[in-house]
């Protein structure tokens, strides 16, 4: 069952609980794929099960990522993190990426994929990296929010053709720097990292806006979806 997409689930710390945003989902079904929340768990022999059946993954979004996973101070502006999550998230995100497993980073799934190989993000935009451009939109989130620029001869504008396109935006944190092992594919207008690739891998891409709740009216985010389910082999 090549198509079997392991999503990382979503925790609740309040409730004590799973959950999930639909989209993630039903996005990941229309493409063709069948997509299967994972079990929060750290687990090396759970996890290299899942890795065994699942032909891809898709990091979602969440919790913030922990700064000693980029080996940074922690300041008081960042947000609450699962240290559960980010052990799991690192396991599946190396292992898959050493298999040449398809990965799609969503929001906190390009943050947590550039810190874990080496590059740093901004724990807080506000505090840190002063800007005009909406990063925090209010709902409906199926809207533009702003602009980004893609870059050609990258996976990103192989898709899309577009040098340009509009995304939603909802998150806090950010790429601050670029970890060596990525390259950019897309920026917003204040030069923020929006979309990153790993070269040396044939589908292993993030983004930092919002797909799963844009696919329904925005043919770019189908674009992307569909291409990754694509990529699953």
């Amino acid at each position: 069952m090549r198509n079997v997409i392991g999503v990382i689930p979503l925790y609740d710390d309040e409730r004590d609980s799973y959950w999930m945003v639909p989209g993630y989902m039903k996005m990941l079904e229309e493409a063709g794929g069948i997509p299967m929340m994972l079990p929060l768990t750290a687990n090396p022999e759970e996890l290299d099960y899942f890795l065994e059946i699942c032909g891809g993954f898709l990091l979602t979004g969440g919790h913030d990522v922990s700064p000693s996973i980029y080996h940074a101070e922690r300041k008081p502006w960042c947000g609450p993190c699962c240290e559960t999550r980010d052990e799991m998230e690192r396991y599946i995100l190396e292992h898959a990426v050493e298999m040449d497993k398809s990965v799609l980073g969503i929001c906190r799934g390009i943050q947590f994929m550039n810190a874990c190989y080496g590059g740093t993000l901004y724990q807080d935009l506000e505090k840190e990296h002063s800007s005009n451009v909406d990063h925090h939109m209010k709902p409906p989130y199926d809207r533009i929010a702003h602009t980004v620029s893609i870059h050609k001869g990258t996976p990103l504008y192989d898709i899309l053709n577009e040098e340009q396109i509009g995304v939603n935006s909802y998150h806090h944190q950010a790429v601050r720097d670029l970890s060596p092992v990525f390259q950019a594919m897309s920026v917003a207008e204040d030069g923020l990292i929006e979309g990153i690739f790993m070269p040396s891998r044939r589908f292993v891409l993030g983004v930092q806006w919002h797909p799963e709740f844009s696919y329904e009216m925005d043919e770019h985010s189908r674009k992307l979806v569909q291409a990754f389910v694509d990529s699953i082999v």
